[in-house]
């Protein structure tokens, strides 16, 4: 099944899954954000194949989230996050804490995130612009045009 573009859609979620939603993707820059910049070290922390690292640091490279910088040694070239590419570490995080939260049992061992001072850190919150907590419930998609105002009949929907 050949798979869909949602490059176009007007859903943010929509594009961002277009941009990163396969889970090599996200595998590679979780690993990016663990210190990894060879080929070599995705390849091997990962246990990827070859011709799947490379299409997928291809894609990221094309897409803006990773950068390629020649490596201190010069033999190899090393990728870096963007800052497009580091603003991902909130998704992460995100689904980390879900994972914590549903997809352990009692007794299993999970990596937790903790802080410098090894203290675990606090769950992700949506906050209103006061700093209230927000529900779902509490909030609602507007379309609107980036930069400018909403278009004159919005349209609203909570799943968008």
């Amino acid at each position: 099944m050949r798979r869909k573009s949602l490059s176009n859609t007007s859903c943010p979620i929509g594009r961002a899954l277009d941009e990163i939603g396969d889970w090599w993707t996200l595998l590679i820059v979780r690993e990016a954000f663990d210190g990894a910049r060879r080929f070599r070290d995705f390849e091997q922390r990962l246990a990827i194949s070859k011709n799947i690292l490379t299409i997928r640091l291809n894609m990221l490279l094309a897409k803006g989230v990773f950068e390629a910088r020649p490596a201190r040694s010069g033999a190899y070239k090393e990728y870096h996050l963007t800052r497009k590419g580091a603003r991902l570490w909130l998704v992460l995080v995100a689904l980390r804490q879900w994972g914590e939260d549903h997809l352990f049992e009692d007794g299993e061992t999970c990596g937790v995130l903790r802080d410098r001072n090894g203290q675990p850190v606090q769950r992700l919150q949506v906050l209103a612009a006061d700093g209230a907590v927000l529900a779902q419930a509490d909030t609602e998609v507007s379309f609107e045009v980036r930069g400018g105002a909403p278009p004159s009949a919005s349209a609203s929907s909570a799943a968008g």
